[in-house]
């Protein structure tokens, strides 16, 4: 006669026994924990100019909040019901659980529609996905930080990461360049970053306005204002593919290694997990082997740039 109190025990696949540690985010093997599925509440979004918004996420789940990881440079799919989802960099500190944000750019059909949200608003993120940035590896090193336009996103979460453990790193100095002034992000922190983190920050546009005071060129232009160390020195850099070459070409004429020199190199990103084949180059894949690269493996890279 069969057991009356026999109970099959629920199963919730939001909670199974892996989430409870941290994945190893450079293996395929690791996709099915890192394509978890979480669902998030917009709990607030800053415009930064009239192209960009900064989007506030919080996990709605308290559990699947606290498991939450990621680390500088990896990034996420966004997903809005009934649009679609796109790859978006993490430009928060990893450090903060109760909260993510995410720079975005109103450029196509998601992201327009992400621009028409309010606050309060539900999305859906999976990840995090990718490699990144090795700031272990920089500790007891000078750091220099280029970025160009929206590449400022990326750069966010490794300076907020630096920030929080600032004791590690020698001079920390962050160049950064748009075409003109409207396009600065981030700017209400900028004297945070100089005054309290002591990270000393270099900006320039290719188009003066009236109202600026600053430099005025190319980004390159912005090394002459400071003294670079190739034996102690670890660069990153993030913007347009375009501008990788000419800056790294740059730091390696100064002597640089390009083993020390690290991009993010976010070519035609679909999926996040290497299916749609569009971020391929070779037999690499921008997503899961990328986004973040040495200078040397991207120089060995057809069409990678």
């Amino acid at each position: 006669m069969p057991d009356k109190h026999f109970v099959i025990p629920r199963q919730d696949i939001n909670r199974e026994d892996f989430t409870s540690s941290i994945p190893d985010f450079n293996r395929r093997s690791e996709f099915l924990k890192t394509d978890m599925g979480y669902k998030c509440i917009i709990t607030n979004i800053v415009r930064l100019t009239e192209q960009e918004k900064l989007f506030k996420l919080r996990i709605i789940d308290t559990l699947e909040r606290n498991i939450f990881r990621f680390k500088p440079g990896q990034f996420l799919m966004l997903e809005l019901p009934g649009y679609g989802d796109v790859p978006i960099s993490i430009s928060s500190s990893n450090s903060n659980h109760e909260y993510i944000e995410l720079c975005i750019r109103k450029a196509g059909h998601v992201t327009s529609a992400l621009f028409n949200l309010a606050e309060g608003a539900h999305v859906a993120i999976r990840g995090p996905f990718g490699s990144a940035f090795p700031m272990d590896e920089m500790s007891g090193h000078n750091v220099l930080l280029i970025a160009g336009g929206l590449g400022f996103a990326p750069l966010r979460a490794p300076l907020f990461w630096i920030n929080e453990h600032r004791e590690r790193f020698l001079n920390v100095n962050v160049l950064y360049g748009v075409k003109e002034p409207s396009q600065l992000l981030f700017t209400y922190q900028f004297d945070e970053w100089e005054k309290i983190s002591h990270i000393v920050l270099h900006t320039i546009v290719e188009h003066a306005d009236a109202g600026w005071k600053g430099h005025h060129g190319m980004i390159t232009d912005l090394f002459k204002d400071i003294t670079i160390d190739p034996e102690t020195t670890y660069a990153v850099v993030c913007g347009p593919p375009v501008m990788f070459k000419v800056v790294c070409s740059y730091l390696d004429k100064l002597g640089i290694p390009m083993n020390r020199m690290f991009v993010s190199l976010e070519r035609r990103m679909h999926c996040g997990m290497g299916k749609c084949c569009r971020c391929m180059v070779g037999s690499t894949f921008t997503c899961v082997d990328g986004p973040v690269f040495d200078y040397w493996s991207v120089m060995n890279l057809k069409e990678a740039i």
